[in-house]
């Protein structure tokens, strides 16, 4: 009789769940699996929307919930908090017993999972490794590619960077990027449910979707954050210079992450400037769909939106030598060459896709994946 694989999956952010919801779906669906799922603190915090409710409801159950939240966002508050994660996640692997530790790409979090799960004899899958991003990311997603013992890249360019990283070719398996599973399954010119829950967001600074509107994303680069500021008013300025309404969504936790919040929330006074914190994948894919441009330097602007076809102005390095499509144009941190990267996405309209990070059906080939593991801690370079 086959054994039952336990499979932990911890997720910490919205982008997280996003990347996973489909997979989860489909161990439940899968009687040689069992998930297990771990909360990590900004998953957890209200000021990032309701996530802890959000995953119940879409049927699973929550096994733990770890704080680790640093109290500060400077890079002794983020080293810190790395720390109490491994140390805490030790006990929630001794106490929950998995076979598979599966983890997410790249954020600083990411690292302190697969340091505790190498810790704790875990068998550790790694989802999207083999990339090349600028920042701190780079590093991590390489080092926890050498701690990984099987590999999920999300397309041929990555699996064979691993291969010359000498991971064995026959433990890679190019799956694509699970998050686009969610864009296949809903209909994305269907506003009705996205513009209900900007109305209750957003209060008296209403928004209308029929309109033509812009969606800023950006992010603090952790090796350039004491810039943060300089660099989110750059972009500012940019916007400013539009009449069109600007739908802005606060960045992920990191180190510069409060000054930027702190910055956009004095600004959202602003006529054209509309601030929220978060939204579910669903809503945020119907909300790029149909927005002129996405702006910023999120990974949903090379992944996503060149799925979808949305125009995108990357700003900066934090997305540096990601395989990327023609959707993409990139700038430096200047308010001119932004604002005229706008300009020249907006007058060009939607782009075709190429699917270079997959078909949408991640989630059905990474479960067949797992179920057929042999659970092997050993591993040895391959040259």
């Amino acid at each position: 009789m086959k054994p039952n694989i336990k499979i932990c999956i911890i997720l910490t952010t919205r982008g997280n769940y996003a990347k996973m919801k489909s997979t989860m779906t489909n161990i439940l669906c899968d009687n040689d699996l069992t998930l297990q799922v771990v909360l990590g603190d900004s998953i957890q915090d209200r000021r990032f929307g309701e996530y802890r409710t959000i995953i119940e409801n879409d049927g699973f159950k929550i096994d733990e919930q770890i704080n680790f939240l640093p109290k500060g966002d400077k890079l002794e508050d983020i080293a810190f908090s790395a720390g109490q994660l491994t140390s805490r996640l030790s006990k929630t692997f001794s106490k929950l017993n998995p076979d598979i530790v599966l983890i997410i790409a790249d954020r600083f979090e990411a690292l302190s999972v697969a340091h505790a799960a190498i810790c704790m004899n875990k068998l550790i899958v790694h989802l999207e490794g083999g990339e090349v991003s600028g920042s701190v990311d780079e590093r991590i997603r390489h080092a926890i590619s050498k701690l990984a013992h099987i590999h999920l890249p999300s397309n041929k360019n990555a699996e064979e960077r691993l291969i010359k990283m000498g991971e064995i070719r026959e433990n890679i398996y190019v799956v694509g990027t699970p998050s686009l599973d969610l864009l296949n399954d809903i209909n994305l010119n269907d506003k009705t449910d996205l513009q209900k829950i900007l109305n209750k967001k957003l209060k008296n600074s209403l928004i209308n979707l029929d309109d033509k509107y812009l969606v800023v994303s950006q992010h603090s680069v952790v090796t350039e954050y004491e810039s943060a500021l300089f660099q989110i008013n750059e972009t500012m300025k940019a916007l400013k210079s539009f009449e069109i309404p600007v739908i802005w969504i606060l960045p992920n936790m990191d180190s510069g992450q409060k000054e930027i919040v702190s910055f956009v929330k004095q600004h959202k006074t602003e006529p054209n400037i509309k601030v929220i914190p978060s939204l579910e994948m669903e809503l945020y894919a119907v909300l790029l769909k149909n927005c002129l441009c996405l702006i910023g330097n999120s990974s949903s602007g090379i992944r996503e939106c060149e799925f979808l076809g949305t125009p995108v102005v990357n700003i900066g390095t934090r997305q540096n030598g990601r395989l990327r499509g023609k959707n993409v144009i990139d700038t430096n941190h200047s308010s001119k060459e932004i604002k005229k990267a706008i300009e020249y996405q907006i007058n060009h309209g939607r782009y075709g896709s190429d699917f270079i990070y997959g078909d949408g059906k991640s989630g059905e080939k990474i479960v067949k994946i797992l179920s057929n593991v042999k659970i092997n801690l050993d591993k040895t370079i391959s040259y």
